[in-house]
């Protein structure tokens, strides 16, 4: 079998299972769990900022940083095909009144010009701008990274607009390793981070909001009115540390075999394999005969288990659980039915 729906799939190791098992844990709703404090000292630290707060999922990490940079009322620029405007079900609007204006969908490849062109400034009767944000890896952009000039230079209209920058990077990581931009350098970026740890890291669960040490007080806030107020959550924490200790560098071993099944699709014209930059690999059905769909209830009969993001794009995702007989068995499976 290989599963390639999602790195969100995989299973936690015997190792992480081990520190999960034995972790010193507290009640972290009074602030006293030792583990997951370390653990949003240790990321706070990572990415250069006062502070960090641990949330049980990414879209609760998203929202919540968007509260804290955008205000009920306010507007949030962001792609058309961003995270936090197509999968997070309307949570922008419906927790924080964010009012959500967005640019046509061009994956990693942001036209600063154009985002800097979309800003309004307050005042009657329009809505004013108050923050961007970005995606780091991009999931409907194929894992594609946005590179450090653009932002930079994204940043740079930010303050000179004073609004804020927020970064979704559920996937920096994998940014981090494909081009080298160290975490502190992205982080000196952003207002506000997500960042996860259940996707490619391969903990069970957890996501933290990253931030300046007043906005993560309001956040432990926003997130117990979210209902995210958890106890000993010292237990989720420890997997999470040891992801964070020993599996962001082996995140090149997910984009070497991503680019080898990109590779091998490729002649099928389904795939761009230069375009295949981390552990993403989308598939372009709009020339074939299978859509995304039909290809993935194939593929499944035959135990190779793909996501159909749209009805003629599909997605493959390498991840800590997928081996090389995995990937092999995937492109003879996905060769035959592309044939």
């Amino acid at each position: 079998m290989a599963d390639l729906r999602s790195d969100t799939v995989t299973r936690p190791t015997p190792a992480m299972r081990e520190v999960m098992a034995t972790a010193a844990v507290g009640d972290d709703v009074f602030g006293d769990d030792p583990t997951v404090n370390a653990l949003e000292n240790h990321v706070a630290a990572l990415f250069g900022h006062e502070a960090a707060l641990f949330a049980p999922s990414g879209t609760m990490a998203n929202q919540i940083a968007l509260q804290l940079v955008v205000a009920p009322g306010g507007e949030l620029l962001a792609g058309a095909d961003a995270h936090v405007v197509t999968y997070e079900l309307g949570a922008a609007a419906a927790y924080g009144g964010i009012s959500t204006r967005t640019w046509s969908p061009d994956g990693a490849a942001l036209d600063v010009d154009r985002i800097a062109g979309m800003i309004r400034p307050a005042g009657y009767p329009s809505v004013p701008t108050a923050a961007i944000a970005v995606e780091q890896t991009h999931n409907l952009g194929g894992g594609g990274v946005v590179s450090l000039s653009v932002l930079r230079d994204l940043r740079a209209v930010a303050d000179a607009h004073r609004i804020a920058l927020h970064c979704d990077g559920a996937r920096i990581w994998h940014a981090h390793v494909a081009d080298g931009v160290p975490l502190a350098e992205y982080g000196a970026l952003f207002d506000t981070l997500s960042v996860c740890l259940s996707k490619g890291l391969g903990a069970p669960v957890g996501s933290l909001i990253i931030g300046s040490r007043d906005r993560i007080t309001r956040a432990r806030v926003i997130r117990k009115r979210m209902g995210g107020g958890m106890r000993q959550v010292g237990i989720l924490a420890a997997a999470g540390r040891y992801a964070l200790d020993h599996h962001i560098e082996r995140l090149a071993q997910d984009h070497e075999r991503a680019h080898r099944i990109a590779e091998a699709l490729a002649p099928y014209g389904v795939v761009d394999p230069d375009r295949v930059r981390t552990n993403l690999v989308p598939l372009d059905l709009s020339k074939s005969v299978l859509d995304a769909p039909t290809l993935a209830a194939e593929a499944a009969k035959r135990d190779v288990f793909i996501a159909a993001m749209l009805p003629r794009t599909a997605r493959l995702v390498t991840h800590l659980d997928l081996d090389d007989d995995g990937v092999d068995h995937a492109i003879s499976v996905l060769r035959g039915l592309l044939s």
